[in-house]
C-alpha cells in the first residue's frame, strides 16, 4: 500500500485525471473509428477509395490543428483549448449518428480530426508541465498505456454494435466525450495547476512556424513517424476491409487482434520502457520500425487466426518501441514556453495517417491479394533513414551548445 501511494504522488492529480479520462474516451471511440470504414461501406456503397479519403480527412485536419492548437495552448492557457476539443468531440459523435450522406461524414471527421488534434498536444504538454523531466517518460509509456487499456475493450463492444445497432456506439462515444468535458471542468476547479497560466514568454504563430521549421532534427523525427504512421493506419482503414473480403469471419477476427494489440501494449508497456532505457530512444525506434515493417509483411499472408495474430503480435512490438520513444524525444527538442508547439508540430505525423489509407486503398483496388502490405511495408521501413538522420543532427545540435555555453 505504501509503494502504492509513494507511486501515485509522483504524478500530479491531473495528471490521473487526464490518464483517466484517456481510458474512458479511448474505450468508446475505439468501438467506433475503427469500424467506421466497415460502416460506411456497409451502409453508405462508397468506393475504397472514397472510404479512404473519409477516414482520411480526420488526420489530414490533425496535420493543420495540432500546431495551431498546441501554439493556442502556449498562448493562453492548456484548459479552453482542451474544453473547446472535448465538446467538439461529442458534437461529432451525435453528428455521426445522424449523418446521412457521404458528404456529412467527410465533414464531421474533419471536424474530428481538428478537435482530436487540438485535445492531444494540449493534453500532453500539460502533463510534461506537471511532471518532473525524470519521469516524464514515465508519463508518456503510462498514457499510451491508458489508451490502449481503453482500446482492449472497444473493439470487442464495436463488433457487437458493428453488427446490431452502430448508431448507438456513435451515441456512446458522444456522451462520453460530453461526460468528460463536464468533468473535467469541475476538477480543474478543485484542483489547482500553479503552472497553467497563459505563458509569459509569447511567441506569435508565424514566430513559432519559424522556429519548428528551422529545427532540422524536428523535421527529420516527424518524417520518419509520417512513414511511420502511413503503415500504422492500415490496421484501421484497409486491413478491416481486406480481412472481410478474404477470410472467414474477419469482422471478429479483427476485433479479436485490436483487442490482442491492446493487451500487449496494457502489459508489455512497462517492462519494455524499462528495459528499453537501457539504450537510447533512437535504437529503440529502429528496433521498432523492423518490427512493424514485419508486421505489414505478414498482413500479406494472413490466411486465418494464427498468421493474423502472429502479424499482429510483430506490429504492436514495433508500436511500444516507437510511439512513447517519439514524444520523449519531441520534449527533449521542446524548449519550455514551445512544448504545446513543438507537440502540435508533432502532429504532423498525421500527415502518414491521411494518405496511407488513400495509397492503400489504391493499391488494394489494383491488386487482389497481399501484395498492397508488402508495398507499405517497405515505405514504413525506409523510416530509419530519417530516424538515424534526425538523431544525427540532434546530436551535432546539443554539442554545438556545449560549445557556446563553454
Amino acid at each position: 500500500m505504501y509503494k502504492f501511494k509513494t507511486y501515485m504522488k509522483q504524478f500530479h492529480p491531473i495528471v490521473w485525471v487526464l490518464l483517466t479520462g484517456t481510458i474512458l474516451t479511448r474505450g468508446s471511440a475505439f468501438m467506433t473509428l475503427p469500424f467506421l470504414s466497415i460502416y460506411l461501406s456497409r451502409n453508405m456503397e462508397m468506393s475504397p477509395i472514397i472510404i479512404g479519403l473519409t477516414v482520411g480527412m480526420s488526420p489530414l485536419m490533425g496535420t493543420i490543428g495540432g500546431f495551431i492548437g498546441g501554439h493556442l495552448s502556449d498562448r493562453y492557457g492548456r484548459k479552453p483549448i482542451m474544453l473547446f476539443s472535448l465538446f467538439g468531440l461529442a458534437f461529432v459523435y451525435f453528428g455521426f449518428m445522424m449523418a446521412d450522406s457521404q458528404g456529412w461524414f467527410i465533414l464531421l471527421n474533419a471536424f474530428n480530426g481538428l478537435c482530436t488534434s487540438f485535445f492531444e498536444p494540449t493534453s500532453q504538454a500539460l502533463m510534461a508541465d506537471l511532471t518532473e523531466k525524470n519521469h516524464r517518460m514515465k508519463v508518456y509509456s503510462l498514457r499510451y498505456t491508458a489508451i490502449n487499456i481503453g482500446a482492449s475493450v472497444g473493439p470487442l463492444m464495436g463488433a457487437y454494435l458493428a453488427n446490431t445497432s452502430a448508431k448507438l456506439s456513435f451515441a456512446i462515444t458522444g456522451g462520453t466525450y460530453l461526460v468528460y468535458g463536464v468533468a473535467l471542468i469541475i476538477l480543474l476547479k478543485k484542483l489547482v495547476i500553479t503552472q497553467e497560466v497563459p505563458n509569459k514568454k509569447k511567441v506569435s504563430l508565424v514566430d513559432a512556424l519559424n522556429i519548428v521549421r528551422t529545427d532540422k532534427a524536428l523535421r527529420f523525427l516527424l518524417l520518419g513517424i509520417i512513414l511511420i504512421n502511413l503503415g500504422y493506419v492500415q490496421m484501421d482503414s484497409n486491413f478491416p476491409q481486406f480481412l472481410e473480403n478474404t477470410v472467414e469471419n474477419g469482422v471478429v477476427i479483427f476485433s479479436v487482434l485490436l483487442t490482442i494489440n491492446a493487451v500487449m501494449v496494457i502489459f508489455l508497456q512497462m517492462p519494455i520502457s524499462h528495459l528499453a532505457e537501457k539504450y537510447t530512444h533512437m535504437q529503440g525506434m529502429v528496433v521498432g520500425s523492423i518490427f512493424m515493417t514485419i508486421g505489414l509483411i505478414g498482413f500479406g499472408f494472413v490466411n486465418g487466426w494464427i498468421t493474423a495474430i502472429a502479424a499482429i503480435v510483430f506490429l504492436t512490438f514495433g508500436e511500444i518501441l516507437i510511439f512513447p520513444a517519439n514524444n520523449m524525444m519531441l520534449d527533449q527538442l521542446a524548449p519550455e514556453h514551445l512544448r504545446g508547439t513543438y507537440f502540435g508540430a508533432g502532429q504532423f505525423r498525421k500527415i502518414g495517417d491521411f494518405i496511407g489509407p488513400i495509397i492503400g486503398g489504391f493499391f488494394m483496388k489494383e491488386f487482389q491479394d497481399g501484395i498492397m502490405f508488402w508495398i507499405i511495408a517497405l515505405i514504413t521501413f525506409s523510416s530509419i533513414i530519417f530516424f538515424k538522420a534526425g538523431n544525427h543532427t540532434f546530436i551535432k545540435m546539443k554539442a554545438t551548445d556545449k560549445e557556446k555555453v563553454v
